[in-house]
């Protein structure tokens, strides 16, 4: 039973049943060499959420591992799955985040609804398929469809994107299909700028794999800058009435929080990002005010011209987010928020309710003590934020255990270690064990 709507030259399908197997595909068997693009708008507000069809666009370079079509891992508070019309059987799909779920938890939700435009990327099919969009409850941790159209994929209104903008290596390790392909974005750098930027792209570079375990894997990543000048310098404060004109017009105070950094036309970056094969997109901005922010399989941004360490450390901890999907392991004053439940385990690798963590690796790194004996009470000596912290020693590390306090949350959300680079990461130079495997396990995902 389903009901059809034909919308821009596309065919809007609700499908009540369809049998899907999440085996891997083969890559020959469904997809071309090149990228299909489709971009949306996420609208609603705290309580609800909707999803409408912008454009379905065909990019010329497509970076993606052949033997990673299905992600299975059940992580991102967004999923996306592209199913084959004649079989309904599943041959892609991806977990991510996006900004606007981070706006619906913002007060501003709760009296005003908001659209933000937003689009996803896949190896381009060679018959006509269904693109579904699920999304996570938080109060039950489960996927539910929100969105499903049928897509011709020879159809006439398919843009076809051609590059025009020049792309440069920064670092380049082999066929992007075995890689982890990076692509740095510019904003708020002139035309008189660009040495400036490949200049912060080189310090990225090198900055990302002063940390473990990306320094033994740099020979798994290509990194390649596309150049697209602003017309003014710098980024926008609006906290302080200054608006600068810039390619992607990214800010700071987003949501109102002063460092946050961040830009809410993605489709314009996409734009930019498809002048290269990629996989991640990061943003530098011309900026030396510390601010910026990383979504999982969608953006991260960081101010690029930071003197001293902050710069490092926060390309690596916004990296995280961006690339694994680590959740903050900040330590908060509340009990617990809206995004975490005390029956609900999170998604995240180094976060836990203990509602499930038998099921994470983290699990197999406690000792065999049972672990209620790892539950750390006591939040003065335990919170990296307070004076009493302890200080780390690489040559006596800490055990990996069960240390209340993470996700913004004091009570009932644990992470692994008292402290680590997902956390209060100006006081410390490492990830903690369970952070350090999940990218790891990333990493492999990708080159495998």
């Amino acid at each position: 039973m389903k009901e059809n709507k034909r919308v821009c030259g596309l065919i809007i399908t609700v499908t009540i049943a369809i049998v899907q197997c999440f085996a891997q595909s083969r890559f020959e068997d469904y997809f071309m060499e090149k990228t299909m693009r489709f971009d949306y708008y996420h609208a609603g507000d705290a309580q609800s959420e909707y999803y409408f069809a912008d454009e379905v666009i065909e990019e010329p370079y497509w970076a993606g591992n052949k033997n990673y079509l299905i992600d299975s891992r059940n992580v991102g508070n967004q999923q996306f799955r592209i199913l084959d019309k004649t079989t309904g059987k599943v041959i892609y799909s991806r977990g991510y985040n996006t900004l606007f779920n981070e706006w619906q938890t913002t007060p501003e939700a709760q009296t005003t609804s908001k659209a933000m435009p937003e689009g996803f990327t896949f190896p381009y099919p060679k018959q006509d398929i269904i693109i579904e969009i699920y999304s996570r409850e938080n109060k039950t941790g489960k996927l539910h469809k929100k969105f499903s159209q049928e897509i011709d994929v020879d159809h006439y209104s398919i843009r076809k994107s051609r590059p025009n903008l020049p792309s440069i290596d920064i670092l380049y390790t082999g066929n992007p299909a075995q890689k982890v392909d990076i692509v740095l974005i510019p904003e708020g750098y002139t035309e008189a700028e660009k040495e400036l930027f490949l200049k912060a792209c080189r310090t990225f570079t090198n900055d990302l794999f002063s940390y473990e375990p990306y320094t033994q894997n740099r020979n798994k990543f290509n990194i390649r800058a596309v150049w697209k000048a602003s017309k003014e310098s710098g980024v926008s404060i609006p906290g302080e009435h200054l608006w600068r004109n810039t390619a992607l017009n990214a800010h700071y105070y987003t949501f109102g929080i002063e460092r946050y950094q961040m830009l809410e036309d993605y489709q314009s970056l996409l734009d930019i990002a498809a002048n290269t094969p990629y996989e991640i997109i990061y943003i530098l901005t011309n900026s030396q005010k510390y601010g910026g922010g990383g979504i999982y399989n969608f953006y991260g941004i960081s101010a690029a011209n930071i003197p001293g360490a902050s710069t490092r450390k926060t390309y690596s901890h916004e990296f995280g987010h961006l690339f694994v999907g680590l959740a903050d392991e900040y330590i908060g004053g509340t009990n617990m928020s809206d995004l975490y439940f005390s029956d609900v385990e999170p998604w995240e690798a180094n976060i836990t309710t203990l509602t499930n963590l038998e099921e994470k690796t983290w699990a197999t790194m406690l000792d065999k003590s049972p672990k209620q004996t790892y539950v750390e009470k006591d939040i003065e000596k335990f919170n990296p934020q307070k004076p009493h912290s302890p200080e780390y020693n690489p040559q006596e590390p800490w055990k990996v255990g069960i240390y209340e306090g993470g996700g913004y949350v004091e009570r009932g959300v644990y992470r692994p270690w008292p402290n680590c680079m997902m956390n209060w990461f100006h006081k410390i130079d490492v990830y903690c064990p369970v952070c350090t495997q999940a990218i790891q396990a990333t990493i492999d995902l990708y080159t495998r």
